[in-house]
């Protein structure tokens, strides 16, 4: 891992990140994640060293590798899936894409210890969509669940309940 991430900054290296063979360096990348699942290195070097590439269909390659590996171990690697749901909304502002992987995050990681907003990631994608009753559908589930236990984020999500309870479709 740590030669792929060095050839770019080579001497005699003439092919800076966004020049690199994407579809290489995922294959590289898949294998570094197969040597050693356990390790994070590769995925946080594809989410936040890969997707900065300026070309929309590279950084969009490399998120479709975080998406896939995600499946392999959820509760170890939904940090690597926010940053690329936040990478499609606000980057290459693909809310459908920052909603599947939102969604994906909301129903395969079971870790106890992932902070809520990032199983609340999909209720505020929604939102964007202006799909509020889905979701309201969503928020109610989350609330009704009964794995809020935090009262402070119990009334900030009981009061965005509110609000979209009252806002009116765009």
């Amino acid at each position: 891992m740590l030669y792929l991430q060095a050839y770019d900054l080579r001497g005699d290296n003439a092919v800076p990140y966004q020049h690199l063979d994407y579809e290489r360096l995922i294959a590289w990348l898949r294998a570094i994640v197969a040597t050693d699942p356990r390790s994070g290195y590769a995925l946080f070097s594809a989410a936040r060293v890969y997707t900065e590439n300026p070309d929309a269909a590279k950084c969009r390659a490399m998120l479709e590798f975080l998406y896939a590996e995600f499946g392999g171990d959820p509760d170890r690697r939904w940090p690597w899936l926010a940053h690329a749901a936040l990478i499609a909304k606000h980057r290459l502002k693909d809310l459908p894409l920052a909603l599947r992987y939102a969604r994906a995050i909301d129903r395969q990681a079971r870790d106890p210890r992932a902070p809520l907003w990032a199983k609340q990631m999909e209720i505020f994608i929604l939102e964007d969509l202006n799909e509020l009753e889905a979701a309201g559908v969503v928020l109610g589930g989350l609330i009704a669940s009964g794995r809020i236990t935090d009262p402070a984020e119990l009334h900030f999500l009981l009061a965005r309940m509110k609000r979209l309870d009252q806002q009116p479709a765009r």
